[in-house]
């Protein structure tokens, strides 16, 4: 088979070694509706052709705004195969990151997807001067459909693009991709196509998907995790459904069905609650029934079971997990799961079901990946899994995990100081700290950054805390707090739809009532304090949650909470709630 030396050189691969009907499959009024390799292709390059005639050099950036979408990729080829470097952007993002990020990469070409972003970027315009040409994917009021650029390639000949496809190198920088960070301004991650392919070649065998497999994509295309997918699914010739929202995932998982897809652990929980708030439903034997089966999946290990437990795990499949199967299409291989760390509950109860998640761990600056769990190698729960070909790991003294590779990133773009901070003596030092389990398993425990001690001089990882705290049905989000202090402490979103549900339960009828009551009711309050008493238990007497204060209102991406990779922006948190914490430590 052809080993490709460029991203771009992908779709062309799979056009002359295995062409699809449906290389992309889109939810068009109603219907899914393909794209084939050769039609793919064909787009891509008039698309190239009219980013030439604008006057786009090799070496220069382009913007790429828009969700995840068939437009999104055709956009990426286009720009990669003129020798240009595409610049994604997460849909919404802040507009001071918006401003910071058009004119730190001086980009003068972008397209966008919609009225709403139109509306966003139109507000910094005037304040990113190189930016010139701006094109929407869908139909606005305001700009220039992206089809203009097709309009305007006419005149250019196939032949450029080849010439400039020659002179592009594996070496090259293909992409910037800004991560957002939890402080500070964006910092622009430098990846080859070296990088790049690397991952998706190490990856490759780890993925339970082969040629003819649907999968479904619906994680920001713009990060690399599902990018570097979908290069992956390219490769070995999968056809990829994109979901039509996030509303609609359960729906389009069921309408698709397909072999694998990616998720992140916000989202697996969410799929739990609602299995769980279906359970709470049933009654008498069903009822016993639904929870016996979760009881036997919350006791399962992937290595170590008895013939007895085995016994018991093929009945609860049959009578409880087969439908769970059928809620997700009936065909799920596997779950990829990143950016964050999954419940071991979790893991163990969708392992149990048959719906095995594949927890791994990377980071943007190793193209993704460094590790994950798979069949071939082995699963692991609690752990991110066995390195991946070709990349090296170490554990350094105070406990941080090093990464050497191809994967690793070029360096930070315009940030020579800040790589050097983060990559010595050919290792990328990642931030995170971690321990390797049976050797080859790696284990994450926390963040270098967020680990803190309180005043007594005991170290607190919260993490890994929050993680545990959020087994409990009752808390949706939580925060542990106390750097400094003489213990630790925590901010709490409970989870009030499953509060409102226990509360019927109890012949307390909260249907009715805000967020903002919930929190203020008394027996709420002494039911969340007999999780925390219940968990402390876990604990060193230092470690236990001592206080804790409600919050009305679940954080998101979009309230300043969360990253766009749903990493929780302590210091925003904090000072969003100062009243709460001066609250708690007066």
């Amino acid at each position: 088979m052809l080993t490709a030396k460029r991203l771009f050189d992908i779709p062309y691969i799979q056009l002359k070694s295995f062409p699809l009907e449906n290389m992309f499959v889109s939810k068009i009024n109603n219907e899914w509706k393909g794209v084939s390799t050769k039609n793919f292709i064909e787009h891509s390059k008039r698309i190239s052709k009219g980013l030439i005639a604008l006057g786009v050099q090799p070496g220069d950036n382009v913007g790429i705004v828009s969700g995840t979408r068939y437009e999104w990729n055709v956009m990426d080829i286009a720009i990669q195969q003129i020798g240009a470097i595409s610049v994604p952007f997460y849909p919404n993002i802040s507009e001071s990151d918006y401003e910071y990020i058009f004119n730190d990469s001086e980009i003068e070409v972008c397209v966008i997807e919609n009225q709403e972003l139109a509306n966003k970027i139109s507000e910094i315009r005037n304040k990113t001067p190189k930016l010139k040409h701006i094109f929407s994917i869908e139909n606005t009021s305001s700009l220039e459909h992206w089809s203009k650029l097709e309009e305007l390639g006419k005149e250019i000949n196939n032949d450029e693009i080849e010439k400039r496809k020659e002179k592009v190198k594996n070496e090259d920088l293909a992409t910037i991709i800004y991560t957002s960070g939890t402080t500070g301004n964006p910092k622009g991650v430098m990846l080859s196509h070296n990088n790049i392919l690397s991952n998706v070649n190490a990856c490759q065998d780890r993925i339970p998907a082969s040629k003819g497999s649907k999968v479904l994509s619906f994680l920001p295309v713009c990060h690399i995790y599902e990018r570097m997918l979908h290069y992956l699914y390219m490769s070995i010739g999968c056809s990829i459904h994109f979901a039509e929202s996030m509303d609609t995932i359960g729906d389009n998982i069921r309408e698709v069905q397909p072999e694998v897809f990616t998720a992140v652990p916000r989202l697996i929980e969410k799929v739990y609650d609602k299995i769980m708030a279906k359970g709470d439903e049933l009654t008498g034997i069903k009822r016993s029934l639904f929870f016996w089966a979760v009881s036997v999946g919350e006791k399962y290990d992937p290595v170590h079971r008895s013939a007895l437990y085995n016994i018991k795990l093929a009945i609860a499949r049959k009578l409880i997990f087969k439908k769970w199967q059928e809620a997700l299409g009936g065909h799920v291989k596997a779950i990829a799961s990143g950016s964050a760390a999954l419940q071991p509950r979790l893991a163990r109860i969708f392992l149990a079901a048959d719906i095995p998640i594949l927890e791994g761990y990377g980071l943007t600056e190793t193209s993704p990946v460094v590790s994950v769990n798979s069949f071939k190698e082995g699963i692991r729960i609690g752990t991110v899994g066995t390195v991946i070909k070709n990349v090296q790991v170490k554990i350094a003294d105070d406990g941080e995990i090093l990464v050497k590779g191809p994967n690793v990133m070029i360096g930070y773009y315009k940030q020579p100081e800040k790589t050097a901070e983060v990559i010595k003596d050919g290792w990328f030092h990642t931030g995170d700290i971690g321990e390797f389990v049976e050797g080859v398993f790696l284990k994450i425990t926390d963040r270098k950054k967020e680990i803190f001690k309180t005043s007594g001089g005991k170290y607190i990882t919260p993490q890994a805390m929050e993680n545990r705290f959020k087994e409990s049905r009752f808390i949706e989000q939580i925060m542990v707090i106390g750097e400094g202090q003489k213990f630790p402490a925590a901010f709490i979103v409970p989870s009030f739809e499953f509060i409102k549900e226990w509360a019927k339960r109890k012949d307390m009828d909260m249907s009715d009532q805000s967020n903002e009551d919930i929190i203020k009711n008394e027996k709420v309050l002494l039911r969340i304090e007999k999780e925390i008493t219940k968990i402390n238990q876990e604990y060193g007497q230092w470690e236990q949650i001592k206080k804790f204060e409600l919050i009305p209102h679940e954080w998101s991406i979009e309230g300043g909470e969360f990253t766009p990779t749903l990493k929780l922006k302590r210091k925003f948190i904090l000072n969003k709630y100062k009243d709460l914490y001066d609250k708690i430590y007066q």
